[in-house]
């Protein structure tokens, strides 16, 4: 399996140029199986980077461009009366994919933006009384502008959390633009890609992630790092019970990613930011790093 893992990321790393740890996170992310936020400004390659990991994860996909004019219909379907039969046929919306790509959420309404919430917490949609699952497994990848651009619509804190990670791709260095500017377009590359994974394969790394051993003294760590976020005045609202679940089982998807059967604290560290970020609001408007408190002042057991 790990062998299959590198072969994804070698193959995403030929599209994506020089993001291997912003890869390796969104891969750790999809393993876990929770769903992922990008947030950057246009151009950087956030659509590309969701592309290419479906096509990579041989699962099937749906693209959709969130605007302000957008309705809730429009991503989870809607019940229509049929003259024919005379009754109402229930029509999938966009949701019904393996892997969703919620292009720009924030450029939607709050109302448009809410109809993922079932869908990203439960696997399944309700209309009009009646529930239907989603195709499995099921993942949401969503890119958002910074809240600071026009017609954007921040997303609430109920909705960010549902997002396991938020990452950040930022601009290439010096060597991948000179490949940018004199190569293929990368978005045309993803067409040649072969699916390296399948649905099944996928399910079966989510269980072996589970059984990845976390140590008392690991989940002290953890533990530790949940309290600090609640006791710190760094913070105006501290890690809910979910987001340590959420940071425990990314800690332990990065450790399999790197061939190990337990979790260390680096293994933490790393995934730290992206999944507590999000979560955290700093009680100082100028703290730029929002988890350097907490890498500062917890100690590792």
């Amino acid at each position: 399996m790990h062998q299959i893992l590198d072969l994804v990321i070698n193959a995403a790393n030929n599209i994506i140029l020089g993001k291997e740890h912003q890869i390796r996170l969104s891969l750790c992310c999809l393993l876990t199986g929770g769903h992922l936020l990008i947030e950057d400004i246009p151009g950087v390659g956030k659509t590309t980077l969701a592309h290419t990991l479906a096509k990579l994860m041989g699962l099937e996909y749906q693209r959709i461009q969130f605007t302000s004019d957008l309705l809730p219909a429009d991503i989870i379907g809607a019940t229509i009366y049929n003259p024919e039969q005379h009754q109402f046929t229930f029509h999938k919306g966009s949701i019904f994919k393996q892997m969703v790509l919620a292009d720009e959420i924030n450029r939607a309404t709050p109302k448009a933006q809410s109809a993922l919430l079932e869908a990203m917490e439960e696997q399944q949609v309700t209309v009009e009384g009646e529930t239907y699952p989603l195709p499995q497994p099921f993942f949401v990848i969503a890119t958002q502008n910074p809240n600071r651009q026009l017609g954007t619509f921040p997303l609430p804190e109920s909705q960010l959390d549902r997002f396991l990670m938020r990452i950040e791709l930022g601009y290439p260095d010096h060597d991948a633009e000179r490949e940018l500017l004199t190569g293929q377009n990368r978005y045309k590359l993803i067409a040649t890609l072969d699916a390296e994974l399948s649905a099944e394969k996928l399910i079966q790394m989510q269980q072996a992630i589970k059984n990845v051993y976390a140590s008392p003294a690991l989940l002290d760590y953890v533990q530790a790092l949940i309290k600090f976020t609640r006791d710190s005045e760094e913070y105006q609202v501290g890690l809910s019970p979910r987001a340590g679940l959420a940071l425990l089982n990314s800690a332990k998807a990065w450790a399999y990613m790197q061939r190990r059967e337990s979790v260390i604290p680096e293994d933490v560290q790393t995934v730290l930011a992206p999944v507590a970020g999000h979560r955290l609001r700093a009680s100082h408007s100028n703290s730029d790093n929002i988890v350097a408190p907490l890498l500062a002042n917890v100690a590792i057991p």
